[in-house]
This record gives C-alpha cells, structure tokens and sequence, in this order.
C-alpha cells in the first residue's frame, strides 16, 4: 500500500514538473548551463532517480522514506504553485 502511495505521489510530481517545464518560465533558461543535455531532460531523469530509489527502498521495507517523499512532493507542488503562479 505504501508504494502504491509512494508511485501515486510520483505521478503527482511528474505531472507538476511536465508544467513547469512547459511554463515558460525566465528562471529554466538558467538551467541550460547546468545540465550537459536538455535541461529538461536533465530534470527529469534527476526526478526519475528520486522517485525510483524511493520506490525500491519503500518496497524493501524502509516506509519512513515515504514520509520523506512526502514532504519532498509538497514541497515540489508549492516550489510548483509558485512558479506557475508568477508568484516568483
């Protein structure tokens, strides 16, 4: 059950940085120094990452890691919110 809620939060993330990306944003044209590919592509394998060690590490047991998936993907949707808000 615990990964199923770890998954459903990642799809959340996913969902919210796919807006991001496609947003427009002045702040993402600084991400092209920091990534050697795309840096949308660079985000997103970096999200991809998070996600599937917080997936493995949950289903062996670990499910304090959810809670920490958790906070992180409440912190994405207001990082998210504002970004998308124009708000910063």
């Amino acid at each position: 059950m615990v990964v199923l809620l770890v998954f459903i939060l990642g799809v959340a993330n996913f969902a919210l940085h796919k807006a991001v990306l496609e947003s427009g944003h002045p702040f993402l044209s600084g991400l092209g120094r920091l990534a050697p590919m795309s840096p949308g592509r660079f985000t997103l394998a970096v999200e991809f990452a998070v996600l599937f060690v917080a997936l493995l590490v949950t289903a062996y047991g670990w499910t304090a890691i959810a809670w920490a998936y958790l906070i992180y993907t409440l912190a994405n949707g207001l990082a998210g919110w504002l970004i998308l808000t124009g708000k910063v």
